[in-house]
């Protein structure tokens, strides 16, 4: 181990500042369960503000520390606070925001609010959230993996939230079963690499690594295991037969918290474990990340086609989108094992960021939309649900038809300058094959993605029902869609903000 790195790990060993907003999210999360059992019956007007204004804590403490620009250790550096973690714990703030004002009146009229616990919805998002923190900023396998499994968990206990629906349940099961079996993958190859090491901290496993200290033929099985492991939470292809179903089986506003902000987190775990832990084994990783990328983008897009399910097509969607997030973080290492080469690591991973950040706001609107047009009794996730919507409200067809360019990567919209930085980095890592086979991959999903203009735009009403929706709603719904425009016009400011965050982040 460094002694360097050790000492500051010592030194910074009692101080909570860098996990403050974590420790307020307890407190808060903690305080409005309580507060949520002495509520009537209803909406949980308080329960949801109150959780909005625990948001808002945190992203002012985070924002602090973000501006500050410090890496900061703590717990014996187990627990890192760094531009890049504190960026993406800002977006992550973002997105369970706008997941809780888009999902209050769906989950009302669901009974999801009802009984003496009906808050419940709004404490396991935020559980979800802090596992989410967790994960962003664990500096050591323990913690990263701890992070995981209380979002996992909560999760499965969000999925299975409406108990007298079949389909939620079925979904839960399938959910839980598969997400075991990702942990067990994950923890077993966490368990190799620590046997070749002797360590679980990442910066010593990276030490060791570098001085060729452990064992290289234990740390690859292992590093095959984690990889797995990741792809299963991920949701890449060959490991993605659960995205699909529990997408389609969990009530809309769970799938949008299962959908939107824990990619963030995930690729965080991704990029600390690999990029940060075991950065001297790249050639090894990044070969496993390009058969998943490719796999991700032809599959993805390919299934997609046949889906008349809107939230089903999605999750092929983000299976597909993903294999873009995986093209940057194989792009970031080249040359031979004995002379790797790492001038465009901050680059390459910071385009795969970015591409996150991207899908994630992108998601977050198109969700939004579902839940929009969805009734009490009615859920408005197939293609025919859409038909007409130019008609019955042009301002959400408009919104709706940026979010479907801006998925497709059809300019000027945000997607496509994402888009743009991973294929640039791709080509620049001297692999213009795999960015033709992106482009083709993305052409193929274009048709899906139209096709929803298509039928909003051109055919008949279907239902002619006027759209109720909360004004709160409708304010952030417009935002988030403008917000994808302007983004896309003006990408300069997140994209640098992403790199210089992944400069100040990456260790070598």
């Amino acid at each position: 181990m460094n002694p360097m790195i050790n000492t500051q790990a010592v030194l910074a060993a009692n101080n909570l500042g860098p996990v403050s907003a974590e420790i307020f999210l307890v407190i808060a999360s903690c305080a409005i369960l309580l507060i949520d059992m002495f509520q009537k019956e209803g909406k949980r007007t308080l329960t949801y503000v109150l959780s909005l204004l625990t948001l808002v804590g945190c992203a002012v403490i985070t924002y602090g520390d973000f501006t500050a620009g410090h890496t900061t250790y703590t717990f014996y550096n187990m627990f890192v606070s760094d531009p890049m973690a504190n960026l993406l714990k800002l977006f992550t703030y973002l997105a369970v925001g706008v997941t809780l004002v888009y999902s209050r009146q769906y989950a009302g009229e669901r009974g999801m609010m009802s009984g003496n616990m009906g808050g419940e919805f709004y404490v396991l998002a935020l559980f979800t959230m802090l596992g989410q923190m967790v994960m962003i900023s664990g500096n050591n396998m323990l913690p990263i993996y701890l992070g995981l499994e209380l979002m996992s968990l909560s999760l499965y206990a969000l999925v299975a939230m409406r108990r007298d629906h079949a389909i939620s349940t079925e979904a839960s099961m399938k959910y839980f079963i598969l997400g075991s079996l990702a942990s067990g993958f994950m923890l077993y190859g966490i368990s190799m690499i620590y046997g070749a090491t002797g360590s679980l901290d990442l910066t010593t496993i990276a030490n060791l690594v570098s001085s060729n200290a452990a064992n290289h033929t234990i740390l690859v099985f292992g590093l095959v295991f984690v990889v797995a492991g990741l792809a299963f939470k991920l949701g890449a292809v060959p490991f993605h037969m659960w995205v699909p179903d529990v997408y389609q089986g969990s009530p809309t506003a769970v799938t949008l918290l299962l959908g939107a902000a824990p990619k963030l987190a995930s690729f965080a775990m991704m990029f600390r474990i690999l990029a940060e832990g075991l950065p001297r084994l790249a050639i090894d990783w990044q070969q496993m990340l390009l058969a998943l990328a490719v796999l991700s983008l032809v599959i993805g897009n390919l299934t997609a086609i046949a889906q008349t399910n809107l939230k089903r097509m999605l999750a092929y969607s983000t299976i597909a989108q993903l294999g873009f997030v995986l093209l940057g973080m194989m792009s970031g290492v080249t040359g031979p094992r004995d002379a790797l080469n790492f001038a465009n690591t901050a680059t390459a991973y910071s385009a795969s960021m970015y591409y996150t950040i991207t899908y994630v706001l992108t998601t977050l609107g198109t969700f939004g939309i579902i839940m929009m047009l969805a009734r009490s009794g009615h859920e408005a996730e197939e293609l025919a649900d859409f038909k007409g919507l130019a008609k019955r409200s042009p301002w959400y067809a408009l919104v709706m038809t940026a979010l479907m360019f801006s998925l497709a990567g059809v300019p000027p919209m945000m997607g496509f300058m994402a888009k743009w930085a991973v294929l640039d980095v791709v080509v620049g890592s001297g692999q213009l094959w795999l960015a033709i086979i992106a482009v083709a991959a993305s052409l193929i999903g274009a048709f899906y993605y139209l096709r929803v203009v298509k039928v909003m735009w051109f055919d008949e009403v279907a239902d002619a029902s006027p759209i109720s929706t909360p004004l709160d709603m409708r304010v952030v719904l417009s935002l988030n869609g403008l917000l994808v425009v302007i983004l896309g016009v003006l990408p300069g400011p997140l994209l640098a903000a992403c790199l210089s965050a992944m400069s100040a982040t990456l260790k070598f």
